[in-house]
């Protein structure tokens, strides 16, 4: 399986190509095999992209711009779920290439597996049935572990009973004692505990303002990144323009 990249290489847009090398780049780190093909100086490519990239994954404007990414003949995904699938440590699953052994996303698999199953690995003999080697003592699988125990516990707390019944009114008197000095003690606290509660309510107002301010921020960038976007198709739109006269200027 060949894990084709369609990229331009003449594009005039800076963030185009900085998302190719990225994808490139982190391909080669991976020593995955793959196939570049330029969209920009090769009107096949272009057409066969896209032609084969989903409906529903194109654009409004029904235009893919790239790169786009392809296992064979099967649509992986263009560069924002790429992304997406490098920070989940799902990249091969991405690219629909079997994790190698030892690596985070083989490691995450496995544990997916165990989860799923029900049962760890170090449960189960090499039949994949689970371990019965363990030995369990006779008296726990009789349900009489702890039955001569109990007696002589149970017989413990009955000659003690007899003493502490004695001992319950002194006990309540001193309990009285320690509630009342408690409770001066927490009077005194209160005042202490207002004022953290009032810092408390100040901290969370800076936390709710600081987040609004991230959140416009988030939507200014949003905001500036599709006008670049828009222009970035417009001038891939121009470029396919002049492609187009050139080649007809030739024919002629």
């Amino acid at each position: 399986m060949v894990i084709k990249v369609f990229l331009a290489s003449s594009s005039g847009s800076t963030a185009i190509k900085k998302k190719q090398q990225d994808v490139v780049g982190f391909l080669e780190a991976l020593k995955v095999d793959y196939a570049q093909l330029d969209i920009a100086c090769n009107e096949e490519n272009r057409m066969w992209m896209r032609q084969n990239v989903p409906e529903e994954k194109k654009p409004a404007n029904g235009i893919p711009l790239p790169p786009q990414i392809f296992n064979e003949e099967s649509y992986c995904g263009d560069y924002d779920t790429f992304f997406d699938a490098k920070e989940d440590n799902l990249v091969y699953s991405f690219l629909g290439l079997p994790p190698p052994p030892g690596s985070k996303e083989a490691v995450q698999a496995d544990k997916a597996d165990i989860v799923e199953n029900g049962t760890h690995a170090e449960e189960t003999n090499a039949e994949g049935n689970l371990d019965d080697s363990i030995e369990v003592p006779v008296e726990e699988r009789n349900g009489d572990a702890h039955s001569k125990e109990e007696l002589a516990q149970a017989a413990d707390e009955e000659d003690e009973g007899e003493g502490g019944e004695e001992e319950e009114g002194e006990v309540a008197e001193g309990e009285t004692a320690d509630d009342e000095a408690t409770e001066e003690e927490t009077a005194g606290d209160e005042a202490p505990a207002e004022e953290e509660e009032a810092v408390e309510e100040t901290d969370e107002a800076h936390a709710e303002e600081e987040e609004e301010q991230e959140e416009a921020d988030d939507d200014r960038e949003e905001e500036d990144l599709q006008s670049e976007e828009e222009e970035e198709l417009r001038q891939l739109e121009e470029e396919e323009e002049d492609l187009e006269e050139t080649q007809e200027e030739e024919a002629e």
